[in-house]
């Protein structure tokens, strides 16, 4: 294996989250060897006496021990908001070091976490059509093979190249006129089983926040797959309530994998079972985005 990649942690003020992802993360056998850098974003100017003692406990476990190999906390004196400390703490530390290991507070990973992005990123650092490793995968009902691609990326414990973050767009207006010039709403969208153009709207009229649809975005725009594994290496813990842009599910939960991913150098087109197997998921989570579905083609029948 090549040289380790460097792991990003993004925090801001949930102590406990934070303490269960770092744990699980120094339980990884290449935790001893990999630096670690933890971006912890500062306070709002309205901030209450509670909002500010949370973020100073998240930034004393941050500081609490020697997590990995190296620890480095980039402590914000303000507010960046979770967009802007992902984008700006990505691009500072791909550029360094020609790729990256991204984690948030609420990213628990499984032992082999860091094994499979490793090896995962030293397999297709040459191949210019992948974007993106991905360590979570959906809790489909389908059997996955080991890997396999998806056009896109995604943002749920991920690993990528500084040749592929040169691609990213932070605007999404553009994104947005790229992907209806060119007809790619209803495959941006899994056949509409999934609102990610909603996702993406709503991003450029500032009703959320996500860097993690512009990605995706960019990736897809250019037709880039993102890798995923067949057993989720990661639990997203933060859909409870908690996050800044979740609710409350259960409905993204996986079971706990503790064996090494197989990797096997896949062709880098998108798996086709694996497409069947994600629209399928997206249903049984949206049933109601159907019927948006049908109105959006009545539209462009009349059209």
């Amino acid at each position: 294996m090549n040289t380790l990649a460097p792991i990003v942690l993004f925090a801001y003020n949930r102590p406990q989250h934070l303490r269960k992802v770092l744990e699980a993360l120094q339980n990884n056998k290449l935790a001893e060897e990999s630096d670690l850098f933890i971006f912890c974003d500062g306070p709002k100017a309205t901030a209450t006496a509670e909002e500010l003692a949370k973020i100073e406990a998240v930034r004393a476990i941050a500081a609490e021990k020697k997590w990995c190999k190296t620890v480095t906390i980039h402590a914000q004196s303000k507010n960046r908001g979770l967009a802007n400390s992902i984008i700006q703490g990505v691009t500072e530390i791909v550029s360094s070091f020609q790729k990256i290991i991204v984690l948030e507070d609420d990213l628990v990973p499984f032992p082999y976490f860091l094994s499979y992005m490793n090896a995962a990123l030293d397999m297709y650092v040459n191949e210019s059509e992948v974007a993106c490793i991905s360590a979570y995968v959906y809790p489909v009902k389908s059997k996955l093979p080991e890997t396999f691609f998806i056009q896109g990326a995604d943002c749920w414990g991920w690993a990528t190249w500084q040749r592929a973050w040169n691609c990213f767009e932070a605007d999404g207006k553009k994104l947005l006129d790229q992907i209806e010039s060119n007809a790619l709403q209803k495959k941006f969208d899994f056949d509409f089983t999934y609102p990610y153009v909603q996702m993406l709207k709503d991003q450029i009229n500032h009703k959320n926040d996500s860097w993690a649809i512009r990605w995706y975005a960019s990736a897809f725009i250019k037709n880039m797959l993102c890798l995923y594994p067949g057993k989720s290496l990661i639990q997203n813990i933060g859909i409870d309530g908690s996050g800044t842009h979740s609710g409350s599910s259960d409905k993204w939960n996986v079971a706990e994998f503790n064996e090494h991913i197989v990797l096997q150098k896949n062709p880098t087109v998108q798996h086709k079972n694996g497409y069947r197997a994600f629209k399928h998921y997206f249903k049984s989570l949206r049933p109601a985005f159907k019927l948006r579905a049908k109105n959006f083609i009545k539209k462009i029948l009349g059209r």
